[in-house]
């Protein structure tokens, strides 16, 4: 009989980790001035990046439909996130940026994933907090790194 867990085990425990990074994340956002984000927005503000994008860039890159980025536009535009201006380089395009406030989140957002990693390093030893993301290196294709997680998650 083999002491291994079984196989499912793997992926949800991977996924409880991420859970508890960007619940203890945003709780920490809260405090510091960034009540109300939904874990996605993280993923939103990564796509938009620092030279802005389209709507329809935007539900690509997130793997949703233009009108589901849309409305997270909208949303995130409301919430003083984003705005939305014409592209310099062609007129026809809109282009959605950060503003100062959605530059500040993210800004906010690296120091504190800074300070749960410090965290992790010190409940499971800095050398095991290591290996484990070197391990994790390993298995995770290149390819997977992308920020589409949104609509992978909700099939669309």
């Amino acid at each position: 009989m083999s002491s291994d867990p079984p196989g499912f085990e793997l992926p949800l425990r991977l996924l409880f980790g991420f859970r508890s990074l960007i619940d203890d994340l945003h709780a920490e956002l809260a405090k510091q001035g960034h009540a109300g984000l939904r874990p996605m927005y993280g993923f939103v503000f990564q796509a938009i990046g620092r030279h802005g994008t389209t709507a329809v860039e935007l539900g690509h890159t997130l793997g949703v439909s233009k009108q589901a980025a849309g409305k997270t536009i909208d949303t995130l535009e409301r919430l003083g996130y984003v705005y939305r201006e014409r592209d310099p380089g062609d007129g026809r395009r809109m282009l959605v940026r950060l503003t100062d406030h959605g530059i500040d989140c993210l800004a906010k957002s690296a120091r504190i994933f800074d300070q749960l990693r410090a965290q992790w390093a010190e409940q499971l030893g800095a050398q095991r907090l290591r290996a484990l993301e070197e391990d994790l290196r390993k298995v995770a294709s290149p390819g997977s790194a992308r920020l589409d997680v949104p609509g992978w998650f909700s099939g669309q």
